[in-house]
């Protein structure tokens, strides 16, 4: 599986987000931006993106992820 691959899953279940991936293979670095977090605990954020890779992560194509979640604004503030 390649970065470009889990960008495409993930932006494909998370509408109107923004995926930053790096990696190959089954491991991978994830950054998502996304309104949907606003409100949410880090852990159910982790889980959001977790539940769009699930099937991914089942079937073994991904081993590995390192997810960095972020809202909007928390983006913009760190940028």
């Amino acid at each position: 599986m390649q970065a470009e691959d889990v960008k495409q899953v993930i932006e494909s279940q998370l509408v109107d987000s923004q995926v930053m991936t790096a990696g190959e293979g089954c491991n991978f670095e994830i950054t998502v931006i996304s309104n949907q977090f606003a409100d949410l605990s880090p852990v159910k954020k982790q889980q959001l993106v977790y539940a769009c890779l699930n099937k991914q992560i089942a079937s073994g194509d991904i081993h590995a992820v390192t997810i960095k979640t972020y809202t909007p604004e928390q983006w913009a503030a760190l940028n």
